[in-house]
């Protein structure tokens, strides 16, 4: 298998959904996921992000409609591996698909997805995204029988979790933030020696991005849940931009 050349520019996907979040607070039609996304274009994203949960907590099948419709950057559409998420992702045809676990009671995505112990099912769950033409990525810990799993079933892109690493620093938990971000830097690479394209992504903020985003093997950085809350501050313009200019710092 060939190896993809590493280095190049990082890219900066910029997750949406907790605009909608908001939105749903009140049941209005304020904020607008899609007018956070075309801010998010002009401050220097070169994706947008959106979750569809089972239970439609944040992100709207009409929020996808209207993303589809306006969006000139590239949509990375993350679901659950289930019949109707596989329905409406074949219907819009993204420019990318993301799977990811999903449980009803969790706040957030808690872990990667179980790829080594489902391969057989996600072999053939993923099939019909690659023949439409969808980026398929998976997203999963930092983990090799993972990233081989995920290696045998196609898929083209693995996002590693880096949560436990941005958990350990918050907490100030040095040395096993260290550890994860060991094991982070040595999964991307090894992800990278099986011709994957390496992504990353989960609760980075100003404070942890710049490590991940110097390893070489990294392609793309999803983040959104700091940046709207960084908003709040500083605009969504301004939060972006800081993170743009933090990630091409490291990489530089």
């Amino acid at each position: 298998m060939s190896t993809p050349a590493p280095l190049g520019k990082l890219r900066l996907g910029v997750n949406i959904d907790h605009v909608a979040t908001v939105r749903n607070a009140r049941g209005s039609a304020y904020p607008d996921p899609v007018r956070a996304a075309k801010l998010a274009e002009e401050a220097g994203a070169d994706g947008i992000t959106a979750h569809l949960r089972e239970d439609r907590r944040h992100i709207s099948d009409a929020d996808i409609e209207a993303l589809m419709e306006a969006l000139t950057l590239p949509l990375n559409f993350e679901m659950a591996a289930t019949d109707e998420m596989l329905a409406i992702a074949l219907r819009h045809k993204p420019h990318a698909v993301c799977i990811v676990p999903e449980r009803r009671e969790e706040r957030t995505t808690e872990g990667g997805l179980e790829v080594a112990r489902e391969e057989n099912r996600l072999a053939h769950f993923i099939a019909p995204l690659r023949d439409a033409g969808c980026r398929v990525s998976i997203f999963i810990a930092a983990d090799a029988a993972q990233i081989e799993a995920a290696a045998r079933i196609g898929a083209a892109v693995v996002e590693l979790h880096t949560g436990a690493y941005c958990d350990a620093h918050a907490e100030g938990r040095l040395k096993e933030r260290d550890a994860e971000l060991e094991r982070l830097r040595e999964m991307s690479s090894f992800a990278h020696s099986l011709g994957l394209e390496v992504h990353a992504g989960h609760g980075l903020t100003y404070d942890t991005v710049s490590r991940v985003a110097a390893f070489p093997e990294v392609m793309e950085l999803n983040i959104g849940h700091f940046l709207i809350g960084e908003a709040i501050f500083r605009g969504l313009v301004p939060a972006i931009e800081e993170m743009r200019r933090l990630m091409d710092e490291a990489r530089a």
